[in-house]
C-alpha cells in the first residue's frame, strides 16, 4: 500500500480544492465563471487521474466508491461541450463529496 498513500493524498488535496473553489456556486455560476471553471476542471482532472491509477486491491477494498463514475468523468473532461460540463458538475456535486466521505470512513476503520 506504499503507492496508495501518495495517491490518496492527491485525491484528498484535489478533492478539497474542488469543493473549496465550487463552494456555494450554482451550476450556471460555475460554468459561466471562466477562471473558476478552469481551476475546478484542473483539480477534478488531477483527482480523476489519481482514481484511475488506484491499484485493484484498493478498488476492491472500497466498493462504495463510484469507480465507474470516476472513469467516466476522467474521459469526459477531455471532451468539449455538454459532456464535459455535465462531468464537471457531476464531479463537483456528487463524486467528490461522496469520495471524500468514504475516504474518511476508511481512514477511521
Amino acid at each position: 500500500m506504499t503507492v496508495t498513500a501518495p495517491l490518496l493524498g492527491v485525491v484528498q488535496e484535489a478533492g478539497e480544492s474542488v469543493l473549496t473553489l465550487a463552494d456555494g456556486l450554482a451550476q450556471g455560476e460555475l460554468l459561466s465563471s471562466r477562471l473558476t471553471r478552469a481551476e475546478v476542471t484542473r483539480h477534478l482532472g488531477i483527482l480523476a487521474s489519481a482514481m484511475k491509477r488506484m491499484p485493484d486491491e484498493v478498488t476492491r477494498a472500497m466498493p462504495e466508491i463510484d469507480w465507474g463514475g470516476w472513469r467516466g468523468v476522467e474521459a469526459s473532461l477531455r471532451m468539449d461541450g455538454p459532456a464535459r460540463e455535465d462531468a464537471l458538475w457531476f464531479g463537483v456535486r456528487s463524486l467528490v463529496p461522496a469520495t471524500l466521505s468514504w475516504l474518511r470512513v476508511y481512514r477511521q476503520s
